[in-house]
């Protein structure tokens, strides 16, 4: 029995799109999944300190409140160092900007001056970052004087802003003469 014309042409017309969402599939699927294993292995701490540029700020962190505290959590390099990942597109860029200048430094042999680069940190750390993980400022028990502070922050006067780091500035990246690691 002969087939008609419109099955024949409904025949060709699912191959086609089918085919395009299998190839697609079958190129997606690891451009993605390479794309996340990359963004996974360099968002560590230990790849961070991969950089001798960079193993004195590991070292100073390894040994903060944001690597050792009594409630086991840990704010690695990410956290404070890239913008709040709410906003996927800017935070993958400014990932991919601050790796590639950091590799560009690392092999350009540049001399590496670690407070200016401290102050250049510090100027681009905003409130988002820390708020991330610090959301409950305002009710802290029996420090009446921080929760009146924080507020400040939280709800500013215009004219009257505030930064996080105006006051927890040296808080994490303050060296030691003497690094004694946690448990």
């Amino acid at each position: 029995m002969p087939e008609s014309v419109i099955a024949r042409t409904w025949r060709i017309k699912g191959v086609k799109p089918a085919f395009f969402v299998l190839l697609g599939l079958l190129l997606a699927f690891p451009l993605f999944s390479l794309t996340y294993y990359s963004m996974y292995r360099t968002s560590t701490p230990a790849f961070c300190a991969s950089c001798h540029e960079i193993q004195d700020a590991y070292n100073d962190w390894k040994t903060s409140r944001h690597a050792v505290n009594a409630k086991g959590f840990v704010a690695d390099c990410m956290d404070c160092h890239l913008p709040a990942p709410h906003d996927t597109v800017e935070f993958f860029y400014a990932k991919t900007f601050h790796g590639i200048k950091d590799i560009v430094v690392h092999f350009m042999g540049k001399q590496y001056d670690r407070a200016k680069a401290r102050e250049l940190a510090w100027a681009t750390i905003k409130n988002d970052q820390c708020l991330k993980c610090h959301r409950n400022l305002l009710y802290i028990p029996n420090q009446r004087g921080a929760m009146l502070a924080h507020r400040t922050v939280l709800y500013p006067r215009p004219g009257y802003e505030k930064q996080c780091l105006d006051c927890h500035r040296p808080l994490v990246h303050k060296p030691k003469p003497l690094y004694a690691y946690g448990s």
